[in-house]
């Protein structure tokens, strides 16, 4: 039983004197529970990439399946990330976040529990529907929980612990498969159970519950709207690369291109839209968000297909390929906290800037090397990746903060959401 003091000290009401409905001496433990639930979708993506190829040996799996089984979960992801940004204003950051963390870990369970590919890509779309909750209450509730000139270093740190996570998944899953065989894929879902619950058990046990927005309605037609324009957006984009769905990928794009308009002239006559627009109307925001796309739009597509050319085009081993990750995720996870002390002191406009830059340089420098047919692992693409790190280290922290810290804390859910769209 909690004393009194300690009862006082996590109510809602205890924390109005610091400015956030967290006291400070709770706030490490909304840091941990977040950088613990961000890392179960690190990992998870980042060791899924490299066991693709043992876990269709191991399951029987056509190329059709192995596609699905990374898309189903991107698909509905994508579909739903808004509307669970804008859950965790309306219903609670933490009760929304406790409630994401819990679908995805079980149905984690179920993915390790799979006995064929099909029910696999079932599980993993019903997994990114608890994503789409836990991935934008990560970045939300910190930003919630920690003052605007507290935030750039603690986004920082869970900058750092994320990419940490990152860089060790895919080193520490080459070599185990490498070493066990292509059946231990199993234990690649299986880790996020302790994960997760040690999360649940912080967010619960230590954390006050922050006060939900209860003016704003639930706008379901909004709701309904972006889902099903996000949602044809990811299929028509994961359908590109699948086998058979070439056909269907220039009609989903359109279609949900053309919803994605209908959704704003709908937000933009509700009285509570689940998405305040005028959001778009603030520079920062706006700005940073369009940073973003851009940066991790090309990010992710060389992150995907990188290792598929190393493997299958050089073909170097999956332990080899598991490095590739390292450098990029060891260099934002060394200077992030840093870069987000400097941030705060600065402002983010520079550390965007000069580290877009050195990013841009290494693709170019990929590109060059792909183009001369120079391959060259060790000492080509390794410190080129090196270089990315160093760029996107100056930019993920800067880049965050200056989203969360742009907006009203009764609109960090739809921000983060928005962001991570």
């Amino acid at each position: 039983m909690k004393s009194p003091g300690e009862a006082a000290a996590i109510s809602p009401t205890g924390s109005i004197a610091n400015g956030t409905f967290c006291p400070r001496t709770r706030r490490r433990y909304v840091l941990i529970a977040a950088i613990l639930a961000s890392a179960l979708g690190f990992i998870d993506g980042s060791v899924l990439a490299i066991a693709m190829p043992a876990l269709r040996e191991n399951l029987g799996a056509s190329l059709a399946e192995v596609q699905w089984i990374s898309n189903a979960y991107a698909l509905t992801l994508s579909a739903l990330i808004l509307a669970g940004g804008a859950a965790g204003d309306r219903f609670g950051l933490r009760r929304a976040f406790v409630t994401g963390i819990a679908l995805f870990i079980a149905t984690s369970l179920a993915c390790a529990l799979a006995p064929n590919a099909g029910v696999l890509v079932a599980f993993r779309a019903i997994q990114g529907v608890g994503a789409a909750i836990m991935v934008p209450g990560s970045l939300a509730i910190i930003a919630k929980a920690y003052p605007k000139k507290e935030r750039g270093r603690a986004i920082g740190i869970w900058a750092a612990a994320s990419a940490l996570t990152t860089a060790l998944g895919p080193v520490l899953g080459g070599l185990v498969l490498s070493t066990f065989g292509n059946g231990i894929w199993r234990a690649i879902f299986a880790i996020n159970l302790p994960l997760g619950l040690i999360s649940i058990y912080l967010l619960l046990a230590k954390v006050p519950a922050d006060e939900p927005t209860e003016e704003r309605s639930l706008d379901l037609g909004g709701a309904g709207l972006a889902t099903l324009a996000f949602g044809l957006l990811a299929y028509g984009l994961t359908s590109m690369s699948a086998e058979g769905g070439g056909q269907m990928s220039g009609p989903s794009i359109a279609a949900g291109l053309a919803l994605l308009v209908v959704f704003v002239f709908f937000e933009r006559r509700q009285r509570e839209p689940m998405i305040d627009l005028s959001l778009f109307g603030i520079g920062a925001f706006a700005g940073a968000n369009l940073a973003t796309f851009f940066l991790y739009f090309a990010l992710s597509a060389n992150l995907f297909y990188l290792p598929m050319l190393l493997i299958a085009g050089w073909g170097l081993s999956t332990a080899e390929v598991g490095f590739i990750f390292l450098p990029l995720s060891a260099s934002i996870a060394l200077l992030s906290g840093p870069v987000g002390q400097w941030s705060d002191r600065i402002g983010p406009r520079f550390p965007i800037a000069a580290g877009s830059l050195v990013v841009a340089f290494a693709f170019a420098g990929l590109a060059l090397l792909t183009h001369a047919g120079i391959h060259n692992f060790w000492t080509g693409t390794f410190p080129l990746m090196a270089l990315m790190g160093l760029g996107m280290a100056l930019v993920v922290s800067p880049l965050s903060t200056a989203v969360m810290t742009a907006v009203e804390d009764k609109d960090t859910g739809a921000a983060s959401g928005i962001n991570n769209a």
